[in-house]
């Protein structure tokens, strides 16, 4: 990880800022990619201020702590920011993991046909669409199947004067679901 040390208000300290770089380096097993740190060590008085900026990973976390001792403030602002990292991380991890279950369930569903499902309540919204069908022969259906971007057509079959739906197969050929007589 790379880190830069700003003191302000503090004489630089080359053990401070091992004590600080060692301490970042157990952060990169919780980041995949690599991550820039910026640290900022001040004294006001009589306390002592630990303000750390990590960022890279797509994440940017900030953490800030003061105490009466500059190692005990940077001990804290780090298990701060080691909490926000495993938390951000957990967070990515069950987004992917909801947006494969969903893409699994529904792998060839229609964009106009989708179900929202909230986080907790399991609730299905149904989205009514109004088909106008017009009499036709089957081969006039397929036809206009090549021409419209939708997995289905509905039509009246010109030949018996039923509804019939044409659909496109997994395989790519069409079906023809039309009513038994």
């Amino acid at each position: 990880m790379q880190t830069s040390v700003t003191f302000k208000n503090l004489d630089p300290s080359d053990h401070l800022k091992s004590y600080v770089g060692d301490k970042l380096d157990r952060f990169d097993k919780f980041l995949d990619n690599p991550a820039e740190a910026n640290v900022v060590l001040a004294v006001e008085k009589f306390r002592h201020i630990a303000e750390i900026n990590i960022s890279g990973d797509r994440l940017s976390i900030i953490g800030k702590e003061e105490t009466v001792d500059m190692y005990s403030a940077i001990d804290m602002v780090l298990d701060k920011l080691e909490k926000q990292i495993k938390k951000s991380k957990q967070k990515i991890r069950e987004r992917r993991s909801v947006a494969k279950n969903r893409n699994r369930s529904m792998p060839n569903a229609m964009p106009e046909m989708e179900t929202h499902q909230p986080d907790e309540d399991i609730e299905r919204q149904i989205i009514i669409r109004n088909i106008d069908y017009k009499p036709m022969d089957i081969e006039e259906a397929v036809l206009q199947m090549d021409l419209i971007e939708d997995n289905f057509l509905v039509f009246t079959n010109a030949r018996s004067d039923q509804i019939n739906v044409l659909y496109r197969r997994r395989d790519g050929h069409f079906g023809l679901i039309q009513p038994s007589s």
